[in-house]
């Protein structure tokens, strides 16, 4: 499995920023090895708010993502609006979402953000809107 950039998210607040080769929606844990040269960390799912996996760790932080949802791009999957037990919305597409599930992945709404996706942990998750 290629090595891939995330960014990931705790419950607590926390966020460590690294990559991992071994994430897998469903799974208990995975190893984040942290970007700045750190040693390899085991990250609990049950821990976690949710996985964005980024382009690159600085982002822009001037930038304003759309709140809104452009048409004419090739998305797959229904549009939502996810509300986090921690206040942050997300808006975006999801291939896969099922309530039953510990978590599923969302496509931002914003082609042009800094985040390519996220694994949002449905424990971490107050609401999802079907749009």
């Amino acid at each position: 499995m290629r090595e891939q950039k995330i960014v990931a998210r705790f419950r607590d607040g926390r966020l460590v920023k690294g990559t991992t080769t071994n994430f897998a929606p469903g799974g208990d844990a995975f190893l984040l090895r942290p970007y700045d040269g750190g040693d390899p960390e085991r990250v609990n799912m049950e821990d976690l708010k949710a996985v964005f996996f980024v382009r690159d760790y600085m982002g822009d932080r001037g930038r304003k993502d759309k709140d809104y949802f452009v048409d004419g791009l090739p998305y797959q999957g229904r549009r939502v609006e996810i509300h986090f037990t921690d206040g942050e919305v997300l808006l975006g597409y999801t291939p896969n979402y099922n309530p039953q599930m510990p978590g599923f992945f969302v496509f931002p709404a914003d082609p042009d953000c800094n985040t390519l996706k996220v694994y949002a942990v449905a424990s971490a998750v107050k609401e999802v809107r079907l749009l």
